[in-house]
């Protein structure tokens, strides 16, 4: 290995493990990884434990990314990739698959996004065997820093009170304003300062700057739209409720955990008809997992992706619910739920619609959505929700990256609206008993174009 790799490595592996305990602010575009990389690749004689702090590199895989999510090695072998919102890629290709978080530096005040290479990162067979580090530079590409300084939140109002006077304005605005859901001002968010909100809606690294858009429901959808219940709710099929208790995050932006195990505990109870229920323990994930940020969140993909795939989901006995990062304490004698398959609906970020949604949901059971959180999404109280703009003075007012479950669809019978049914982790006093109706078929929040689903193993 060269010095130059030697110390790409080596500044690499201090991100990575910075990352670790606190949320990667790299913000890369799918034009910045579009293209031909070269995978620098150690020894294929690891396992799951595998840090990869330092490695001999001793292959290198060429691999070309092209729209929408086709992979091509340099043995003309065929897979996917996908972005993992802004912040990574997945490949799969030749019978290996690839992830890493894409780079990043500080300098000064500002944090840069190195798009055109990756901390590093984790490969394995398919069979989740033959694990090896790597990372990866894209060839011919000039650096691109995309600052994120621009979209940093303002510092000085992170520590202000979220008074009752100014949520009842704000309920007054959103109930004036519109009549297709109602507002209403909650105890349980007096007194927090907009940080603890942030923290509950995905955190402060999590702000996204645009709604991604959704793939396009083609006549051929449309037409397979037609075949499917005009209705669906996983919480009475035929009378039978195939959907977990509502749970509360509470404080920490642990909500891509609660979206993941909830997801997966659903489609256990689905195959098993109800005789497996387990609770699945979000703490595990959020300090055994070398894949999300814990308290300062992650993403569903990983979560109930990969993390399932090759690591699985103990039981929340085997390790409570904390709401607070810390070590891994979990008894790795505990029994674990393994996933055989995950992805975007759709087959990449981005590739999903209202239609293939419905499919899944009907097909598989509940999906992990996540979606922009607005401030007057807090408030809601009933109806179908659509972002209202609002003039009170609460900022920073930005939207930021949610994760939840869709549990089903329908109709509402007042307005005609079409709707998702959507459970949240904010605890069963919120909303409609902990879940809520968001506006379908339009890319609301842009839900419709960020879910997941994973295949569980009873």
């Amino acid at each position: 290995m060269t010095a130059g790799a030697s110390a790409l490595i080596a500044a690499a592996s201090a991100l990575l493990l910075a990352a670790v305990s606190a949320d990667t602010p790299a913000s890369c575009l799918y034009s910045d990884i579009e293209g031909s990389w070269t995978f620098h690749e150690g020894p294929r004689n690891l396992d799951s434990s595998a840090l990869c702090e330092d490695f001999d590199v001793v292959q290198q895989v060429r691999v070309t990314l092209s729209y929408p999510n086709v992979a091509v090695d340099q043995y003309d072998n065929v897979g996917t990739w996908t972005l993992i919102s802004n912040q990574g890629f997945e490949v799969t290709v030749n019978g290996r698959t690839y992830f890493a978080f894409s780079a990043y530096e500080t300098v000064g005040n500002d944090t840069y996004s190195l798009c055109d290479q990756t901390l590093p990162g984790w490969s394995h067979d398919v069979t989740v065997r033959h694990w090896s580090c790597y990372y990866g530079i894209k060839d011919g590409s000039t650096r691109r820093r995309l600052s994120s300084a621009k979209h940093a939140l303002p510092s000085h109002k992170l520590a202000e009170t979220f008074t009752a006077d100014v949520q009842e304005a704000m309920v007054t605005e959103i109930n004036q304003k519109q009549k297709l859901w109602r507002a209403k001002a909650y105890k349980q968010f007096e007194g927090k300062t907009y940080d603890e909100l942030l923290s509950m809606a995905g955190g402060k690294r999590s702000v996204v700057t645009e709604r991604p858009q959704a793939a396009p429901v083609t006549m051929e959808l449309k037409q397979r739209a037609s075949y499917l219940p005009k209705q669906w709710d996983w919480r009475n099929v035929d009378g039978v409720n195939y959907v977990s208790p509502v749970r509360d995050q509470a404080n920490c932006g642990s909500c891509f955990a609660f979206a993941s195990a909830a997801m997966l505990e659903s489609r256990l109870r689905i195959k098993t008809n109800n005789t497996l229920q387990p609770v699945l323990s979000v703490q595990d994930l959020m300090g055994c997992s070398v894949l999300d940020q814990g308290c300062s969140g992650g993403f569903a993909y990983l979560a109930g992706g990969r993390y399932g795939k090759d690591y699985g989901f103990v039981e929340e006995e085997c390790n409570p619910y904390l709401g607070v990062d810390g070590a891994c304490t979990t008894n790795q004698t505990c029994k674990r739920y393994f996933v055989s398959d995950y992805s975007y609906v759709g087959g990449y970020y981005g590739g999903g619609n209202e239609v293939l949604i419905q499919e899944a949901l009907v097909q598989n059971g509940p999906v992990a959505a996540g979606f922009m959180v607005y401030d007057d999404f807090r408030q809601y109280a009933g109806g179908v929700y659509k972002h209202v703009e609002t003039r009170v003075d609460f900022n920073p007012r930005v939207p930021t990256s949610h994760a939840v479950l869709i549990v089903g669809y329908g109709v509402d019978d007042a307005s005609g609206e079409k709707y998702w049914i959507v459970k949240n982790s904010w605890g069963a006093e919120w909303g409609d008993s902990g879940y809520f109706l968001m506006l379908r078929g339009v890319n609301e929040c842009g839900i419709e174009s960020n879910t997941v689903e994973a295949t569980p193993i009873p």
